[in-house]
């Protein structure tokens, strides 16, 4: 594959996350000045988000780039379901055990749908499932054809980290606070992608991530969070517990959760590589 190949097809690969998450709003807005209700338009815009950046996707691979993804297999691996969802529970069970404080936003009932209905099927599946189709899917793929695998795991990971400090006036502490987490949490997705030869995996872990992090049920921050059912108001100001301007998923202890995810994906491909070997030579 040539270069200016892998680059534009990685450019428009990102384009077409950007157009189909607007789009999705768009017609969302259209169907709720008919009068249908804002939360059942959540859905409806994360339902049209995934389906329409996958059929995007596959034209863009097929027609333009006139190459197979194979890491677009849909393969669900049970391993995966488990990391899925005891990483963001084990890491916001650690944040509970800090001091702080529970605090009510005081939503009714309409408001509480609307908020879970965008944090769980949006931002939670749709973002997750989109995102790694992008990063993880055609990107990783066209880096790693065209350079080696390890390129194929870090350059996604940079880029997936960078596109989180667009239209954020963050300070410097913050801005490398992301990279750095954004970053990890983008090599630990590139590992599970890899091992599993699906980004469906990846995609899984990613969404129940956004789900249980940052869906709108409870949120976790240095203060009340007005788009969240309830806040577990830290009392903690360290920029390395509360993850600064960004938030908890660039703390610390998120990190820390990333790396260790990363290493047991890495463990993981080293022990199946050994194993092809090993049959191979029998």
């Amino acid at each position: 594959m040539k270069t200016n190949k892998a680059i534009i097809g990685s450019i428009a690969a990102i384009f077409v996350l950007v157009f189909s998450q607007i789009g999705a709003q768009l017609v969302a807005s259209v169907f709720h000045l008919t009068g249908i209700r804002i939360g059942i338009c959540n859905i409806i815009a994360g339902i049209i988000y995934i389906v329409l950046s996958y059929f995007l996707l596959n034209v863009l691979v097929s027609k333009f780039l006139k190459t197979d993804i194979r890491i677009f297999r849909i393969s669900v691996n049970v391993k995966w379901m488990i990391v899925a969802i005891a990483l963001p529970v084990i890491v916001k069970g650690i944040f509970l055990l800090l001091p702080g404080e529970f605090v009510s936003s005081g939503m009714d009932k309409n408001q509480i749908f609307t908020t879970l209905s965008a944090g769980i099927v949006f931002t939670g599946i749709a973002a997750g499932l989109v995102e790694e189709m992008v990063f993880r899917g055609v990107i990783m793929s066209l880096i790693r054809e065209r350079w080696n695998k390890e390129a194929a795991i870090l350059v996604p990971s940079v880029l997936f980290a960078s596109v989180h400090l667009i239209g954020m006036n963050f300070s410097a502490t913050s801005c490398i606070l992301v990279l750095a987490a954004g970053t990890m949490v983008g090599m630990m997705f590139s590992m599970i992608a890899m091992e599993s030869d699906s980004v469906w995996n990846s995609g899984i872990v990613h969404s129940i991530w956004n789900i249980i992090i940052i869906g709108g049920g409870l949120g976790i921050s240095e203060k009340a969070n007005e788009y969240a059912v309830m806040t577990y108001v830290l009392d903690s100001k360290s920029f390395a517990i509360t993850g600064g301007e960004f938030g908890i998923e660039a703390s610390v202890i998120a990190l820390i959760g990333y790396i260790v995810v990363t290493l047991v994906a890495f463990i993981m491909i080293k022990r199946k590589t050994k194993n092809s070997l090993n049959n191979l030579c029998d």
